[in-house]
């Protein structure tokens, strides 16, 4: 073993990259898990609004993550690409804290739920937005990247590393869950009581340790060679095809056009085998008389792909229908941080005299998920392994199934909690005497679909992605969450407008007792039904991607470099 792989990567590597997550994630939580409230406290913001404005900020931060696998894959690659975009989230967090402190939580105290704040001024609400939407650019341009970074600290040519890096998915998103849970606890605990200042100072100081840590272990990094525009090798390949609509593929995929030997023609990419999948666009690899060339001249690009960069444009084309099945689940995992919130203000919230926070409840979200994902790999897997004969267990593709099926029937306990909350309304403009706890089956369920859905996408889009796109392939879970919190965004607009003709106060009205907000929950379970048998449809079509592995481990052109 090479000098440079015993000192670097490896799990004494991917800690480091874990415990910066939890950090970051302990950051980005102390503003997103109380954001409804805050707009609604301090910004002044109605129930739908304050619901569509988080939707809408939460889906940038997810699209931004597109930009960040961009980067990452084609010039930056991910280590310098995590390094400037968690910056930026550091700026934006210090910008947001500074700017509440003196235009926004006037006077000290207010959007507690009782002291209301000052009218406030243009500069104010100028900082706030500039502030959060650099929050959303940075921590949305990272963190796709930091999963996938931390994959590569494993080699899949190891059958040891391999296996570690199964399960660095999951401890990643134990990571974030743990790191989550110190906001919706103690952070949450002071931003309900109008400690705003304090929650937003704290998570900057954890930003500014992540980025801290992640630079720290900056020598023991190993590093993968960005491959170029993605772009510009896709467009080549339907171009091409194009080009050569007439032409007949031969029956023979030996006489598709790749390079001779190990390399690939895609920088630091193993090749991919053919498939029979998507077959119009194996005429890009298909050798015609004017693809001919002398050795002293460059083929055309436009006009002639090998196969491996045609299969990579098919691998893109194959993942699509998987991950638009996955958005419906984001429009659903979308309410804890929105609906789930407004439902349990409405409640009791007296426990033996102590006062729940009504966003601390996602702590039981967070519980389950790393209760779950021990479970799962300790039991579970080795379990499933046995009955279905698969190391893995169940397939990731199983994995996310499940996952929708767990979160239909979270959306059936929300609307039975919603339910029995209206029973339980004594005054149309007091809360309902039914506990806050009544809301744990809820965010119990959508936590052990967490583990099943966000994780076995994890697995799935980096797997499944090319070398040359493995940041675009953990950029896509995050993209998912990003349409999924844009088409909540919309329907919540459209549900609104309907339920709201002839004077009819809405589903979602400003006091949540007059309106249906079970209705909502049974109608986005019933639309995740709906989403799942599309979903089986898509899983039953799509076919593994396999690389061509009979080189010796540096056919991966991985490159360990000392920063």
């Amino acid at each position: 073993m090479p000098a440079s792989k015993r000192l670097t990567g490896g799990w004494k590597t991917a800690i480091f990259l874990l415990v910066n997550q939890a950090f970051a994630a302990l950051a980005f939580f102390g503003l997103a898990v109380n954001m409804v409230l805050f707009l609604r406290r301090v910004l002044q913001q109605g129930n739908a609004d304050a619901a569509n404005t988080v939707s809408k900020w939460t889906g940038a931060v997810y699209m931004f993550s597109l930009v960040g696998a961009f980067l990452s894959d084609s010039y930056w690659g991910r280590y310098l690409t995590c390094l400037i975009f968690q910056m930026i989230f550091v700026l934006g967090l210090v910008l947001l804290t500074v700017s509440s402190w003196l235009f926004l939580l006037k006077p000290v105290g207010c959007g507690d739920g009782k002291f209301e704040c000052m009218p406030l001024s243009t500069m104010g609400m100028a900082l706030f937005y500039l502030s959060i939407y650099l929050i959303a650019i940075g921590n949305g341009g990272y963190q796709p990247n930091l999963a996938t970074f931390g994959a590569d600290q494993f080699d899949e040519t190891d059958p040891n590393e391999r296996q570690s890096k199964v399960a660095f998915f999951s401890y990643f998103y134990v990571a974030l869950n743990l790191g989550s849970l110190i906001s919706n606890t103690v952070l949450v605990y002071f931003e309900d009581s109008g400690d705003w200042s304090i929650g937003f100072l704290t998570a900057a100081g954890s930003a500014a340790a992540a980025l801290l840590l992640f630079w720290a272990r900056s020598p023991g990094y190993r590093h993968f060679q960005p491959s170029g525009n993605p772009l510009t090798r896709v467009a080549q390949v339907f171009v091409a095809s194009a080009r050569k609509w007439s032409v007949v593929v031969p029956k023979q995929s030996q006489e598709l056009y790749e390079l001779e030997g190990k390399e690939s023609a895609i920088a630091g990419s193993r090749k991919i085998l053919h498939s029979d999948k998507f077959e119009f666009l194996d005429k890009a690899a298909t050798i015609t008389y004017q693809d001919i060339f002398p050795e002293n001249q460059v083929k055309d690009p436009w006009r002639l792909c090998t196969v491996t960069q045609v299969e990579e444009a098919k691998c893109v084309m194959k993942m699509l229908p998987i991950w638009l099945c996955t958005i419906i689940y984001s429009v659903v995992f979308t309410q804890m941080a929105s609906v789930f919130v407004e439902q349990g203000a409405t409640m009791n919230t007296n426990f033996y005299g102590f006062q729940v926070p009504p966003a601390s409840m996602s702590a039981f979200d967070i519980l389950s998920v790393a209760f779950f994902v021990f479970f799962y790999q300790r039991l579970l897997v080795p379990l499933t392994a046995r009955l279905l004969g698969n190391a893995k267990g169940l397939t990731e593709l199983q994995r996310m199934g499940t996952g929708l099926v767990i979160c239909i029937l979270a959306m059936v306990a929300a609307g039975v909690v919603e339910l029995e909350r209206l029973k339980r309304v004594t005054a149309s403009n007091e809360a309902s005497s039914l506990s806050i706890l009544w809301q744990i089956p809820q965010y119990v369920l959508i936590g052990v679909s967490e583990v099943f859905m966000y994780v076995g996408q994890l697995e799935f889009f980096n797997g499944q992605a090319p070398d040359g796109i493995k940041s675009f392939g953990g950029s896509l879970c995050m993209a998912s969450m990003s349409l999924g919190n844009f088409v909540s965004s919309i329907l919540v607009t459209i549900v609104m407008k309907i339920t709201t003709r002839d004077g009819n106060v809405g589903w979602i009205p400003e006091n949540l007792n007059s309106g249906h907000l079970d209705r909502w929950f049974f109608f986005l379970g019933a639309l995740t039904a709906v989403d799942f048998l599309a979903y089986l449809v898509c899983a039953k079509w799509y076919r593994y991607i396999e690389v061509d592995d009979s080189g010796n481990k540096d056919e991966m052109e991985m490159i360990v470099r000392v920063l």
